[in-house]
């Protein structure tokens, strides 16, 4: 039986009648998944970081701690998994706290980093927000233990995920194409585009979408990409939804460029995105905590630390953050200070 995708709308560029596309074609060529395999292998890569990791661990990693009376901020967990703090409320991005991303417990990327909290350790829970169905970005053991603790939290999912957390128990589900907002209590979400796209088996190709958010709240909008490529659509976003207060911008899994750049961003496009959104409260994330591409584990942060030193003087919004590292999102000169 031919599967039809049961959201097509024929007027959305992003929809085909097979399941999803991005809006400008970014396609690999026949091949280049072998080319890169076959290169990487035997270049021996991704090599460990400068020192090894202990080292790395001891530079670029603490164990949060949560203070459930600070300001509205964020926690950097590693990876894609934030943890937000909005108006009291406290949002989960793409948690996955398990030993490796992966479809198995016995191969795939590992941890390379320790967790820097646990599910015990989130004090509160109202919602969980996924990007898309890769096993980077979501996790069936970790929202297993989610649910347990906390059975009513909310999920905001992209099309074609809703019957698949649905399936773990998920009661409360907002399933959104690009550009729907929902409201939840006194935050708005909306489902931006991203240039990416999504895979689970070998027969599911597509078939769900692929996204950021954008949470609102009376005083910021901030921005979670999810996992994206650089275009210029992503711009649309402070075009159509207005200024945007704080992003997580992903700054890993970038090598080699040739075959990475269409689904992941790089330093230095993570760099002028910033500039071109108008420098706004930023952090990178998506790396530290799995090898997914061929760079090491601290690369990105030391391209990142060179671009940065270029741009220091005129404005330092960019912060690096440690994995488990809290940062403050109030919109004070006062809350910056406290980094």
């Amino acid at each position: 039986m031919v599967w039809k995708n049961p959201w097509y709308n024929p007027a959305l560029p992003h929809h085909t009648p097979e399941g999803f596309t991005n809006t400008a074609s970014v396609a690999h060529q026949p091949g280049d998944v072998k080319r890169w395999r076959d290169e990487r292998k035997a270049a021996g890569l991704p090599t460990p970081p400068a020192g090894g990791y202990p080292l790395f661990i001891e530079q670029w990693w603490q164990r949060a701690v949560i203070n459930q009376h600070e300001e509205d901020g964020v926690w950097w967990l590693g990876h894609a998994t934030l943890l937000l703090r909005l108006q009291g409320r406290f949002l989960l991005t793409d948690p996955v706290f398990s030993r490796r991303a992966s479809p198995v417990r016995f191969a795939g990327p590992r941890r390379r980093t320790p967790l820097a909290l646990t599910t015990a350790d989130i004090p509160r829970l109202d919602a969980i927000l996924i990007s898309h169905n890769h096993y980077d970005h979501l996790d069936k053991s970790t929202l297993r233990l989610l649910l347990r603790r906390f059975p009513d939290v909310h999920f905001f999912v992209p099309l074609g995920l809703g019957q698949w957390v649905r399936r773990l128990g998920a009661r409360n589900i907002s399933e959104l194409d690009w550009w729907q907002e929902s409201l939840f209590e006194d935050l708005s979400f909306t489902a931006v585009p991203a240039q990416h796209w999504s895979m689970r088996t070998f027969w599911d190709r597509n078939r769900s979408l692929w996204c950021g958010w954008v949470i609102a709240s009376d005083s910021l909008q901030f921005w979670f990409p999810g996992d994206t490529g650089y275009t210029p659509e992503l711009l649309q976003i402070p075009q159509r939804l207005g200024p945007l207060d704080a992003v997580a911008l992903p700054a890993g899994a970038y090598a080699p460029r040739w075959f990475m750049s269409n689904n992941h961003m790089d330093p230095q496009s993570a760099v002028s995105l910033w500039q071109q959104l108008g420098m706004p409260l930023a952090f990178p994330v998506h790396w530290g905590v799995f090898e997914l591409a061929d760079e090491s584990l601290d690369q990105p942060v030391k391209e990142l630390q060179t671009l940065l030193s270029e741009t220091a003087g005129i404005n330092d919004n960019f912060r690096i953050l440690k994995i488990g590292q809290y940062l403050p999102l109030a919109n004070s000169e006062a809350s910056l200070k406290k980094m």
